[in-house]
């Protein structure tokens, strides 16, 4: 008598539990509406926070992307027994000498190109001239061009010099973060792991880091070495071409192409605007030509050869984010698209991995 009581208890409760998450699971329109809205509002505060914040959260997350790239580096020094501080002081140091190495060496044809930016202004309104004259929207007396840029150079410096500042501000945010994150990665990776309860979100997340560094370290590495080729053949480009600094357009070749498709795009049209101002004619497009030659025979056949699949992201996406960020961090934001989508990418496999790309098994 009293096994068939709980029984029927045991029985009872297990039907008004079923009944209690049949109840949960059927939500009115409303309800399914009120919830979006609030995922909505909270992604456009997101985005909103994103940009009104992105004077400090720019460098931060450069910091981190690049503290990400330096991670095995930092932990073949932590192996030799050298603390993590000074390892991570080390490395910071580094990166600093070669951006500045790197700045100093452009700063000869910068300046030059500074000094006769005046010159190339002239030319280019000159001969653009006739040429806009011929549409009606576009007319205007060449007469007095210069003297007005001449003019406006003031409030063109003031607006330079407004920038200077914040710029110097981030770079010291910049090389502050990267060396505290280089300090204390493990630290916070330890964090990160026990954050979780059970074992096997804890593996997950291991797993998850694991990708991020994998990821960033191998497509940095060779994404450099592939990019390096770049300015190489553009230095050829311009030499050949009879540009003016080709060293400059070698540095501005190699890293336009980490910025897919606006970078391709903004060196071609620079490139063919150059070329016609240096000769005058048709001629003056085949260095323009010759690089997007180049980088797209590189994008589709020597990155997919040296990356295969392993890195593989959906090309709107690509778009998409270097849209997004571009408009959120400006060129610094455009920088940062591709290696946020591969931290993006590689979250998305984990947390769903029946969606990863399997391989194909022998028939």
């Amino acid at each position: 008598m009293m096994d068939d009581t709980v029984a029927r208890r045991i029985l009872h409760n297990e039907r008004n539990r079923e009944a209690g998450q049949g109840r949960r699971r059927r939500k009115t329109a409303l309800e399914l509406a009120q919830a979006w809205s609030v995922i909505g509002i909270f992604t456009i505060l997101a985005i909103a926070g994103l940009h009104e914040a992105g004077d400090i959260l720019m460098p931060v997350t450069l910091a981190v992307v690049v503290g990400l790239i330096l991670g095995l580096a930092a932990d073949r020094l932590n192996a030799i027994g050298i603390p993590p501080m000074v390892s991570a002081l080390f490395l910071t140091t580094a990166f600093g000498v070669v951006m500045f190495a790197t700045a100093s060496a452009l700063a000869t044809p910068l300046s030059q190109l500074a000094g006769d930016l005046p010159g190339i202004a002239e030319g280019l309104l000159d001969r653009a001239t006739p040429l806009l004259q011929r549409f009606h929207l576009f007319r205007f007396s060449s007469n007095g061009g210069m003297d007005k840029i001449i003019d406006n150079g003031g409030s063109i410096l003031s607006a330079v010099a407004l920038r200077v500042t914040p710029a110097i501000i981030q770079t010291l945010i910049f090389f502050a973060a990267l060396a505290l994150f280089l300090a204390s990665r493990q630290t916070i990776r330890k964090t990160l792991i026990i954050a979780f309860r059970d074992r096997a979100r804890r593996l997950s997340a291991i797993r998850t880091i694991h990708a991020i560094e994998t990821a960033l370290g191998f497509y940095f590495a060779t994404a450099s070495l592939i990019y390096a080729g770049v300015g190489l053949a553009m230095l050829l480009i311009a030499w050949l071409g009879g540009l003016q600094l080709p060293i400059l357009w070698a540095f501005f070749a190699f890293l336009s192409s980490f910025v897919p498709f606006l970078g391709v795009t903004a060196m071609t049209i620079a490139l063919a605007i150059g070329g016609l101002m240096t000769h005058g004619s048709v001629v003056g497009l085949l260095p323009a030509a010759a690089f997007f030659t180049v980088h797209t025979l590189v994008e589709n056949l020597v990155t997919p050869a040296v990356m295969g699949r392993r890195l593989e992201i959906n090309a709107f996406a690509v778009f998409f984010a270097i849209i997004f960020w571009t408009w959120v961090w400006g060129a610094a934001g455009a920088m940062l698209a591709v290696p946020l989508s591969l931290i993006g990418m590689a979250i998305f496999q984990e947390l769903t991995p029946q969606a990863a790309p399997k391989p194909r098994l022998p028939d």
